[in-house]
């Protein structure tokens, strides 16, 4: 997962003052995975996170993952693959980025983004680093022509929304899921269970008081873990009939870039259905 803004590129200058490309870049996170494979050219990514080739995990189709290598994140790995970068989140290996440094690999950190904007700046300053600043301004027009297309009529009513994803977490207020929450037409039901940041809300305050529409995170088929089985509850079913129950990709519940088109759609369409239901 990726509130702040990214440390500033260093490196090699070019005559008009851009970055010199970087021909060799590894991404350490899932979804700066999404980033870099949306703005750069395959040559460019020497690995994606290992989270790439997890269903559950990944922000990249992963047929197309599994076009890149991957690493499990130890500088050993990183080191042999000879990157001029590596993108890196708050969230990466500590140990791992102080031993690049120390090797000399430049290593760029970008902290979770608390807001659109901020993750827009984030995918272009990806995009500037592979040396395709055009693609990065592509993708940004894609990602708010669909936000701009996913905003309510005027005069729909807003509905509480819950983000319910495995063990009950949630997303808090003042985070990207709240923002596009916001802009797709719902309210985060989460700040009315007490939620002052992400963290996990009782089951026990769903059912006794559900919010209109459950954003339920969709995870891997089969036999659920102790996670699934909270959102699966049988006491969410006996109070299915005083909410609208929505199944959503808990991968576009972590990540901002291009998954942000998929998750404003899926939000909006969840809209439309609730309204017309009610």
């Amino acid at each position: 997962m990726i509130g702040g803004g990214a440390i500033m590129l260093g490196g090699v200058m070019l005559a008009g003052g851009a970055p010199a490309p970087r021909r060799r870049i590894v991404s350490l996170n899932p979804c700066l995975d999404a980033m870099l494979v949306a703005v750069a050219d395959p040559g460019q990514i020497a690995a994606l996170s290992h989270w790439s080739r997890d269903p559950d995990g990944s922000s990249v189709p992963v047929e197309t993952a599994r076009r890149f290598a991957f690493t499990y994140e130890t500088a050993e790995e990183i080191v042999a693959l000879s990157p001029d970068l590596v993108l890196a989140s708050n969230h990466s290996d500590l140990a791992t980025r102080q031993a690049l440094k120390r090797m000399g690999v430049e290593v760029v950190l970008f902290r979770t983004p608390d807001s659109i904007a901020q993750s827009l700046e984030h995918t272009l300053q990806i995009a500037r680093a592979a040396g395709r600043a055009d693609r990065g301004r592509a993708v940004i027009a894609e990602i708010e022509a669909a936000i701009a297309a996913a905003a309510p009529p005027p005069g729909a009513p807003t509905l509480n929304a819950l983000v319910f994803q495995r063990g009950g977490f949630s997303s808090g207020p003042g985070t990207l899921m709240d923002e596009l929450l916001g802009r797709t037409g719902f309210s985060n039901a989460a700040i009315r269970y007490g939620l002052r940041r992400t963290a996990n809300v009782p089951l026990e305050l769903v059912v006794a008081d559900p919010p209109q529409v459950l954003l339920r995170g969709v995870t891997h088929p089969g036999e659920p873990g102790w996670g699934e089985r909270v959102m699966r509850h049988p006491a969410l079913a006996r109070v299915s009939s005083r909410m609208r129950i929505v199944s959503f990709p808990e991968r576009l519940m972590h990540c901002g870039g291009p998954n942000l088109v998929e998750a404003a759609a899926r939000l909006a369409a969840a809209h439309r259905r609730a309204v017309a239901a009610a």
